[in-house]
C-alpha cells in the first residue's frame, strides 16, 4: 500500500504522475500518538475507500523533513502532522489533517 517518500526528485515525478491519476502524499511522525492513529485509520479504511488503485506515498518527517517543506512550497500547503494531500494535475486539490483526515471526501474530491 505505502510507497515511501524519501527523495526531493520524488516530488517531480509525483506531480507528472498526477496528470495521468491522483495520488496520495501521507506526511507522517513516528513519535506522535495522533500520526500513529491517523496512519491506523488510513489503512484500516483503504481496502474499503474506493482507492485501492490510488497510488499513496508515506513521508517520515523526522527522516526527511526537508522533503515536507518542499511539498509545503511545491503544492502550496500549510505543514501539518499527520497530514494527507490529493495531487490532481499538479496540484493539491485536498489536504487535511490530524484527525480530519478522511478517505471519503478524498473520494469525493476525486470524483468531482
Amino acid at each position: 500500500m505505502w510507497l515511501p517518500l524519501t527523495t526531493p526528485e520524488q516530488l517531480t515525478a509525483i506531480a507528472q504522475e498526477s496528470h495521468e491519476h491522483p495520488v496520495l502524499i501521507f506526511k507522517h511522525s513516528t513519535t506522535c500518538s495522533i500520526s500513529a492513529m491517523a496512519k491506523a485509520k488510513i489503512e484500516r479504511q483503504w481496502a474499503d475507500s474506493g482507492l485501492a488503485d490510488t497510488t499513496i506515498y508515506y513521508l517520515d518527517l523526522l527522516r526527511f523533513r526537508p522533503i515536507s517543506a518542499q511539498i509545503a512550497q511545491q503544492f502550496s500547503v500549510h505543514h501539518e502532522s499527520p497530514q494527507l494531500l490529493l495531487i490532481q494535475g499538479g496540484e493539491c486539490t485536498y489536504d487535511a489533517s490530524h484527525m480530519g483526515i478522511q478517505l471519503r471526501e478524498v473520494k469525493e474530491v476525486i470524483n468531482g
